[in-house]
Formats: structure tokens, C-alpha cells, sequence
């Protein structure tokens, strides 16, 4: 049995880049951690039309995959202790539904545990351009100890491909669980030309 400090769920929701939920899943079994996953059923439309993967091919990908519709799940509860909790990519919806405390999927309540047990809860939030109500619903989120963190590509470590970038963002993702994956480049400071 895994220990909290080495348990993380994982969330992908209907957003574009579900690359971003299964390089996590990837990366996280590489350091060892225990992964729970949940999908939105939105998500799995993207998985198909990004990535040509079906529900079936998840199978293997997380230590343990639970049905967006099984609000039973060892995840909705607080009392299953859990590092915390990913949502790469997140959507406006699931980001609005954590926001507000409506909990109608597994994924949603699994994040408003996290967030009533003080663990930590990162959201790659993938959404462009933002109006007011969406900075808003960040700002609520942050105020109850969500942290925000779009993927956004880190050009200084000049990446050379899609998989680089992919790789560098949730990296950086999981570096705020304390999960290193010895796979983020570090600001190493300028260099003199």
C-alpha cells in the first residue's frame, strides 16, 4: 500500500491537450508515485480526437483509474490520504465546478476534497483568450488554496520538439508536489554571449 506522500490523482477533463494528463501519469510512474485517475467523459472525446485513443487505452497508463461517474470512489473521500491532485488539462467547466462547490462528477468532488483537506490541487488550466468571469473563478480558486498553472511553454530550456515542451510543463507541474522527474531543464541564469 502506497503512502500518501507517494499517492496522486490525476484529473483530465474535455480541454484541449490530454497529452498533458497521460505525459503526468507517464512521469509520475517513473518517480514511483501512485497514480489514481479519473476522466471526464469530455475528455475522452479529446483523447480520440487529439491523440486517436480510446477508453481502452488508458487501461495500464494509472496505478488505478476510477469512473468519472463513481462519486464512491476512494478519491471522493478525504479520509483516503493523497499528495494531492492534477487536473492537466482543466476546463472551464470542471475549473467553474471546483470554484463554486458543485461537485457532479468524480473529478470535480475528488478536487473539492483536496482542497477542504488543505492538499495541494494544481490546475493546468487550458483556455485562451480570458474574460473577466474566468480570471475571476482563477482568483477564487487561488483564494482557497488552488494554484493555477496554464502550460505554458518554457523557451529558455529551447525545446526541440512537441514532446519537450509537453514534458518541461508538467514537470514543472508535478516539481509542486515535490515530484522530481529529472526531466525539467533548469534556469541555469544567463549566459554571456
Amino acid at each position: 500500500m502506497s503512502t500518501a506522500s507517494q499517492r496522486l490523482v490525476v484529473g483530465i477533463t474535455g480541454a484541449s491537450g490530454a497529452i498533458y494528463g497521460l505525459k503526468a501519469l507517464e512521469l509520475s510512474r517513473a518517480a514511483k508515485v501512485e497514480t489514481h485517475l479519473v476522466v471526464s467523459r469530455a475528455a475522452l472525446l479529446t483523447l480520440n480526437q487529439e491523440l486517436g485513443l480510446q477508453k481502452a487505452d488508458l487501461d495500464g497508463r494509472a496505478d488505478f483509474i476510477h469512473a468519472a461517474s463513481d462519486i464512491g470512489a476512494t478519491i471522493a473521500s478525504g479520509s483516503f490520504q493523497t499528495m494531492g491532485m492534477l487536473i492537466a488539462p482543466c476546463s472551464v467547466k470542471t475549473m467553474s465546478e471546483i470554484a463554486s462547490g458543485v461537485t457532479s462528477t468524480l473529478l470535480s468532488r475528488a478536487a473539492d476534497v483536496v482542497l477542504k483537506e488543505r492538499r495541494r490541487l494544481v490546475l493546468m488550466f487550458r483556455e485562451t483568450p480570458l474574460h473577466l468571469g474566468h480570471l475571476q473563478t482563477m482568483v477564487t480558486l487561488t483564494q482557497m488554496g488552488a494554484i493555477m498553472m496554464p502550460p505554458v511553454p518554457a523557451f529558455y530550456a529551447q525545446p526541440q520538439s512537441l514532446e519537450e515542451m509537453v514534458t518541461h510543463s508538467v514537470g514543472r507541474a508535478l516539481d509542486l508536489f515535490g515530484i522530481d522527474t529529472g526531466q525539467v531543464k533548469r534556469w541555469g541564469g544567463m549566459k554571456e554571449s
